[in-house]
């Protein structure tokens, strides 16, 4: 029998050395939306996005304090996820940015209560929200599942701070 050697492990301490250890686990790509109370559309990139029961159908995303649409998201009663394909990377750095005008150049429509539902997509999951968690310094937001989409495709990765396809 093989000794093995034990890891070193490091403390959380160094942030980008967590950040750098995080982003080794390969993720989907995708943008949650909402529409604030005057109905403007709001929407961020997210990699963190994961189902959680399928009865009843409930999923979730994490959304940072420091997200611009954070009181958005906060007052939100409902919100979409939207699973980009691959040849959506535009997009997806357009909704990680500030400043910039997300939803001209998209074409979305509203979702059952007015969420967008970006055109394209891998896969779109109009939601309820269902819960709201505060987690150190993010939000976890649970949505229950009302409809969704899927289409053939294959989906836009991202790894070690890279955007990636399948293939």
């Amino acid at each position: 029998m093989a000794t093995e050697t034990p890891l070193a492990l490091q403390t959380p301490d160094d942030k980008d050395a967590l950040r750098r250890a995080l982003g080794t686990f390969a993720t989907g790509v995708t943008i949650v939306t909402a529409r604030a109370g005057d109905g403007t559309p709001a929407g961020f990139t997210a990699n963190s996005f994961t189902s959680v029961s399928l009865d009843p159908p409930l999923l979730l995303v994490c959304l940072a304090h420091t997200a611009a649409s954070y009181g958005i998201f906060r007052a939100a009663e409902s919100f979409a996820v939207n699973v980009l394909e691959t040849g959506q990377e535009d997009t997806a750095k357009r909704f990680a940015s500030r400043g910039v005008d997300k939803f001209g150049p998209t074409p979305w429509e509203a979702g059952a209560l007015g969420a967008p539902l970006i055109a394209g997509s891998l896969a779109v999951f109009d939601c309820a929200m269902h819960s709201r968690v505060e987690a150190g310094d993010h939000d976890i937001l649970m949505g229950r599942v009302l409809g969704f989409s899927i289409h053939e495709g294959a989906a836009l990765l991202y790894h070690q701070g890279i955007f990636k396809s399948l293939g």
